[in-house]
């Protein structure tokens, strides 16, 4: 295998991360009247793409930074790519989920006959190019630009069922993307250009200069990016995240686990370390703010997901909170909150994921989207939801599962600042976990299945099943190796 991924330049394996998507887009609306082929091509191209993020994956594992540039508009200003630790481990996560979605997609779609399956799988094509295209940015101008074709064609994804419901999901999310985007983070990279020339990333920041002489102007550009990438959902930018739930569950799952909100937190956790410096970001008084509003949002969200009876809305202000984690650690910017940060973002993908294609699979079997409606269905659909305790448990942070560790190693970095209500704040996130995941799996196991519906329910399609348990498997295995993880990420926290 090792030598199958060396006969592969790196530079090869940058461009075709984010060619191959869309030389499948071409091969899905070619075959739009032949399913099976359309859907096999998908797939394909999935493979494809896997093979080359897991090719720059193992490079750089091994000290590669491999590096490819395309125009140079302006000295210093210039469209190129550079694959660091934490943009491989988001490209891989993106690939290789992107590949199990898509054979959650094919189970979904056919289970609800929905219609325009092909314009579906073609955005899908798109969106995924896009976040490899931010995943690998070697500067903030690439960053900006793959983050502007990920909003726009995410869009036909979230609108998808072009009912009422849908336009008006899709006005809130292109409507905040689109207006945070363009006036906050543009202006901010604008403003790290006119600064100081470049706006490449390089490890420690390029900062530092306007940190010392100009701390105000410092904490004023580090709001911008906080807040500009509002696909981290920092609220009060995340209402397009629930918005976004009338989209089919697959588009749920990638919006959630796969490519948007990750783009979002990658791109908080990415300016910290490479544009800000996390040693200066330590210092600021802006991060201090930004943190405990991340802090906030952990528990405001957690509060509201209590609420919701909408299973799929539940989960999307988990994933407020979940998020606010990675911003959390960004902005306490130890070694530690680093690390946390960057595992929180590998594990909550695979925790999330399960827990998103679980509602699919139990829409699918019984159309039922209300916890309300969902007593006994564990007795009924148990391969469903004994998944979905894996999933939420990951979330919730118990061992032997991976989103213990990221919690563990924010609070490790709570303690080194000394910030006791940071700790406080984490252990009630947990409790609130526990509150809003638990029930609907309870309420499926232990009330029993109402009489006119025994005969009606049957287990999910294997198709949505089977790529529910390998998320669910993945949170065990991410939790076993997440040793290799974090020396994998170490290189981020050099010198601090």
């Amino acid at each position: 295998m090792e030598a199958l991924f060396s006969a592969v330049s790196l530079e090869t394996a940058i461009a075709g991360s984010m060619i191959a998507p869309l030389v499948g887009l071409v091969f899905v609306a070619f075959l739009d009247r032949s399913p099976n082929l359309r859907e096999s091509a998908s797939i394909a191209s999935g493979l494809v793409t896997l093979f080359f993020t897991l090719t720059i994956f193992t490079a750089v594992g091994t000290g590669a930074r491999p590096e490819l540039a395309i125009i140079e508009m302006l000295p210093g200003l210039e469209i190129k790519f550079k694959v660091e630790p934490l943009g491989a481990l988001f490209g891989l996560i993106a690939s290789g989920l992107w590949v199990v979605n898509t054979v959650y997609s094919i189970g979904y779609m056919r289970g609800h006959d929905a219609k325009g399956q092909t314009r579906f799988y073609m955005a899908f094509c798109v969106a995924i190019s896009a976040a490899l295209g931010i995943a690998y940015a070697g500067n903030l101008l690439t960053f900006f630009l793959f983050y502007e074709v990920l909003t726009i064609s995410t869009f036909p994804l979230v609108t998808h069922e072009r009912n009422e419901a849908a336009r008006a999901g899709g006005r809130v999310y292109l409507g905040i993307l689109m207006g945070t985007s363009i006036g906050l983070l543009l202006p901010g990279v604008i403003w790290v250009y006119g600064m100081t020339g470049t706006t490449d990333f390089v490890l420690g920041g390029i900062l530092g200069d306007v940190f010392t002489n100009m701390p105000l102007v410092f904490g004023i550009m580090l709001a911008l990016f906080a807040w500009g990438t509002a696909k981290a959902a920092l609220m009060p930018f995340h209402p397009w995240l629930p918005n976004a739930m009338v989209a089919p569950t697959p588009v749920s799952a990638f919006l959630h686990a796969v490519a948007v909100v990750k783009a979002g937190v990658f791109g908080v956790l990415k300016v910290t370390v490479y544009t800000f410096g996390a040693a200066n970001v330590a210092e600021s008084v802006a991060a201090d703010v930004i943190l405990y509003v991340a802090a906030a949002s952990i528990l405001i969200a957690s509060f509201i997901a209590m609420t919701q009876d909408n299973l799929k809305a539940r989960l999307a202000y988990s994933t407020v909170s979940q998020l606010s984690y990675i911003t959390l650690g960004a902005m306490l910017a130890t070694k530690m909150g680093i690390l946390g940060g960057g595992t929180q973002i590998a594990a909550h993908a695979l925790g999330k994921m399960t827990l998103f294609m679980c509602a699919g699979a139990i829409a699918t079997a019984t159309h039922k989207k209300y916890i309300s409606e969902m007593r006994g269905l564990g007795r009924v659909m148990p391969y469903t939801f004994i998944a979905y305790i894996i999933g939420a448990c990951s979330i919730i942070g118990l061992p032997p599962l991976a989103g213990t560790w990221p919690k563990f190693f924010l609070m490790l970095s709570s303690v080194e600042t000394g910030d006791l209500v940071l700790i406080a704040i984490l252990i009630l996130s947990s409790l609130l976990n526990i509150v809003y995941l638990l029930p609907p799996a309870v309420r499926a196991f232990m009330d029993p299945v109402p009489r006119d519906q025994v005969s009606e329910v049957n287990e999910a399609p294997l198709l949505s099943v089977v790529p529910a348990w390998l998320t669910a498997i993945g949170c065990l295995i991410l939790f076993i190796y997440m040793g290799d993880l974090v020396r994998y990420l170490e290189p981020l926290v050099e010198g601090l």
